[in-house]
């Protein structure tokens, strides 16, 4: 059951990375581009729990690809607010 589920969140991480990548190409805006790349690691992630169905132990090691991906929204989150802030004052 759980491959069922991990192959549904690969593939709408997929699908959310595409729209990304497809504003991402109409704005230029760095937030797009962050957020494309963050759900194209999603997706990625989430592929490979399927493939590999890890035990609790040896599962540590893919989270870390998953904090990576969190990592590049937030960061892109973070620094459209920094830039968007600048203009203002």
């Amino acid at each position: 059951m759980n491959q069922v589920l991990w192959g549904a969140l690969a593939a709408l991480s997929a699908v959310a990375a595409t729209f990304m990548w497809k504003f991402w190409g109409r704005t230029r805006d760095r937030l797009f581009r962050g957020m494309a790349l963050g759900f194209a690691i999603l997706a990625l992630h989430w592929v490979g729990l399927g493939l590999l169905n890890p035990t609790s132990e040896t599962r540590h090691g893919l989270y870390l690809v998953r904090f990576l991906a969190f990592a590049l929204i937030i960061a892109g989150v973070v620094e459209k607010n920094r830039r968007d802030s600048s203009r203002l004052g």
